[in-house]
């Protein structure tokens, strides 16, 4: 959370720091996914591809598509096209509700499971472990990227 470090001073007004939050949440947010998703897709990209006839994506020391690692020619254009439509539009979702004076950063309104708790210090609480959890999921898509491109094997395959 805030714990007042800002050694650099980027921060210079409260609306900076809104701005700053914002985009570290989306970040986290993302990284969550990622550190999810970068091993899983390691374990069934093979199936699910075979599944829908599809080539798999990953090269042949099981690795995932990565800048370090090349092979995101192998990505279809469509997918990033998809992929940059519905960030746009979260994004402009996102420029209509900081416009609410009770806006708070990363806060959408989009709860279908009802997970987001009720209560003041139950929210403050769950906004905390997922900054927290963004940040360590951040460092840990880092260190899957190095990894891969260091060792040349899938971070799959490197745990034991």
């Amino acid at each position: 959370g805030d714990v007042g470090f800002d050694p650099l001073n980027f921060a210079t007004t409260p609306d900076k720091l809104i701005q700053y939050r914002e985009a570290e949440i989306k970040h986290a947010r993302l990284a969550m996914l990622a550190a999810a998703g970068w091993p899983t897709s390691e374990i069934f990209d093979g199936q699910l591809a075979s599944v829908v006839g599809l080539p798999s994506d990953l090269d042949a020391s099981d690795r995932v598509p990565s800048l370090l690692n090349g092979g995101l020619e192998k990505i279809s254009p469509l997918y990033w096209a998809l992929v940059f439509i519905i960030g746009a539009v979260l994004e402009l979702a996102k420029m209509q509700k900081t416009k609410e004076d009770d806006y708070v950063p990363g806060d959408y309104g989009f709860d279908p499971l009802g997970l987001y708790p009720t209560a003041a210090t139950d929210r403050k609480q769950m906004q905390l472990a997922e900054i927290k959890h963004g940040r360590l999921s951040m460092i840990a898509i880092t260190a899957f990227a190095v990894q891969e491109a260091v060792s040349k094997e899938g971070v799959v395959d490197e745990t034991p």
